[in-house]
């Protein structure tokens, strides 16, 4: 459960903050549903940019911005259907799209779920704590963000070999970058830099996502209701949800699927990771450059009783996609040669590289599972192309022009070419096989308890628990706003 005790001292600290920075706080169930946004607050976002460093922007972590980098309010969904002139199955596949979140990713949603429930409880001090935001790259991206708008110090933790593009906003953004060795399969790494900081730092607070519910509870509330609307915006009368495919990374996106299985009880539940670690299929290690992802580990937060199929991603297939996608011949190839659509073609570059593999577990499972035309299954594209135009510009280098020859290859070898192997469907012995594997990092290095990891496996209410928090999340943040009065200055010059 996440913690809700108040207490009074820090938390009168964190109205007057609040106060001191005009900062308004959004609940769960306006993140879930816009329309509950007061309309002076929507009035205000229209002199706003997207990524603008304003605290108006904590009214746009929600799925259902505008697509315009300035003044945009609310509509649908953000997401985009590909085609299976793209995708070679016949299955419908729907990708939710990142980009159009400040920052360009979904992960502020994640920080924002971690951070606030600290904020308006008073457990975290904006006038004297730091807030640690450890990640592979684009969680840090968020919590540093949502530090900036919501009043407080930040420190950003990432893998040394992430993408340049990270570092070069991160400066900007984060009072304190560190960097830590390898890349991103070195995680663990990182989880060592947050315990120095807890032993030399009493102002540091960590919020690592492989443990904070308000991770879980941020998507399953928000996520997973944004991809249900957004397939009930597409259904026709014989339509079938059959089920969702996520790439672990923290694994709150997987809290996503919890509500999707709740709303469509035949829906089943995807895990992605790279073929090159593949930390849940074979209890196995490595490096990998599928960016946003983690591995050598379980995440806390990750439900794994309710999974139902591991899907291994081969990195050399995202790399190389992600620069089909994103150039002249590669769309060349796929509009004269594959007959994909235009549309299709110019929303592309919405996919980032860990949104490819997202993609390509969708394609596995509607492979293995031998879907339909009415069968409709959902992922996310956490960030888009333009977080990678760096590796773009590597592959080039690496391999040389890209070229109809280049496309055609990529097409056939990395995208048709995806085969149902290194995946597998979990008994109930796999599931319990893949949670033991928490043990060996959250037990005995991290500091959770024996109790708790059984608690997971074994007590029904221990995730619902979690999920249902929103609403006292909720009226502790009304409380909060109501203390600061910012609301009432909305609109007024």
């Amino acid at each position: 459960m996440i913690d809700l005790t108040i207490h009074k001292d820090k938390l009168q600290r964190a109205v007057e903050r609040a106060k001191e920075r005009n900062i308004l706080i959004p609940t769960f169930a306006q993140m879930r549903d816009p329309s509950l946004v007061p309309e002076k607050v929507k009035n205000a976002l229209k002199g706003v940019g997207l990524w603008d460093v304003n605290p108006l922007n904590l009214f746009r972590i929600t799925w259902r911005n505008e697509p315009t980098m300035h003044g945009g309010t609310y509509g649908d969904v953000n997401f985009i259907e590909l085609p299976s002139s793209l995708t070679g199955v016949d299955a419908r596949i729907v990708v939710l799209c990142g980009k159009w979140f400040p920052t360009g990713c979904h992960k502020v949603g994640a920080s924002f779920g971690c951070l606030v429930p600290r904020l308006v409880t008073g457990q975290f001090d904006p006038t004297y704590h730091k807030a640690v935001w450890p990640s592979t790259g684009n969680y840090c991206r968020g919590g540093a963000y949502n530090s900036k708008l919501l009043g407080c110090e930040s420190i950003a933790i990432l893998p040394a070999e992430m993408s340049r593009e990270r570092f070069d906003w991160l400066s900007k953004i984060a009072g304190e970058v560190i960097a830590t060795p390898g890349c991103e399969s070195n995680v663990k790494e990182i989880f060592d830099k947050t315990w120095e900081l807890r032993r030399t730092r009493e102002d540091a607070v960590i919020f690592n996502q492989f443990d904070e519910m308000g991770n879980v509870l941020w998507h399953y509330q928000v996520t997973g209701k944004a991809i249900a609307d957004a397939y009930e915006s597409i259904k026709t009368a014989d339509s079938r949800f059959a089920g969702a495919c996520f790439t672990s990374g923290s694994a709150g996106t997987m809290s996503a699927g919890d509500y999707l299985k709740e709303q469509y009880p035949y829906a089943k539940l995807a895990v992605g990771e790279a073929l090159q670690c593949p930390t849940l299929l074979n209890n196995g290690f490595g490096g990998h450059r599928i960016e946003g992802i983690g591995d050598k580990h379980v995440p806390w937060v990750h439900n794994v009783k309710n999974t139902d199929m591991v899907i291994a991603i081969d990195d050399e297939d995202s790399q190389n996609l992600l620069r089909m996608f994103n150039t002249e011949q590669g769309h060349k190839y796929l509009r004269e040669v594959a007959g994909v659509p235009q549309e299709t073609i110019d929303q592309l570059s919405l996919l980032g590289i860990s949104g490819i593999a997202n993609v390509l577990c969708c394609i596995k499972f509607a492979k293995y599972y031998e879907l339909t035309s009415a069968d409709v299954v959902a992922t996310v594209a956490t960030d888009s192309a333009e977080m990678y135009e760096s590796r773009i510009t590597e592959l080039d280098e690496q391999q040389g022009k890209y070229s109809l020859l280049s496309a055609a290859r990529d097409f056939s070898e990395h995208l048709r070419g995806v085969r149902t192997d290194s995946m597998q469907e979990l008994t109930y012995a796999d599931r319990k096989r893949v949670h033991n594997l928490k043990y060996y990092t959250w037990v005995e290095q991290q500091g959770k308890t024996y109790e708790e990891i059984n608690a997971q496996w074994y007590d029904r209410d221990y995730w619902t628990g979690i999920h249902e928090q929103a609403a006292e999340l909720d009226k502790l943040i009304d409380a909060f706003n109501a203390q600061t009065g910012v609301l009432e200055k909305i609109g007024k010059h």
